[in-house]
């Protein structure tokens, strides 16, 4: 499945953000920062590790549908997915 050009710019650019995010994280480290201002760092990362993996899922979801090729959906696998983001 090919995901939208749209989506995947919209996740890439998600994703240079968060690893941008993480050097910071790294050098707040290093630099013996406040453990507070980590974690919410932290937390804005996963924040936006999850919202790229949503993105993909609901847009390969949307494709399916709109596919209809009368496939069955693997609902096992789907909540796989998305438990694993949870």
């Amino acid at each position: 499945m090919q995901l939208d050009d749209d989506v995947v710019g919209s996740v890439i650019n998600r994703l240079r953000r968060a690893e941008g995010q993480i050097g910071g994280i790294i050098r707040m480290l290093q630099e013996g920062r406040d453990c507070e201002d980590v974690v919410t760092q932290l937390a804005a990362v996963s924040r936006a590790l999850d919202k790229a993996g949503f993105a993909i899922i609901s847009s390969g979801l949307q494709k399916c549908i709109a596919a209809g090729d009368g496939g069955e959906v693997d609902r096992a696998k789907l909540e796989r997915l998305f438990l694993s983001l949870a």
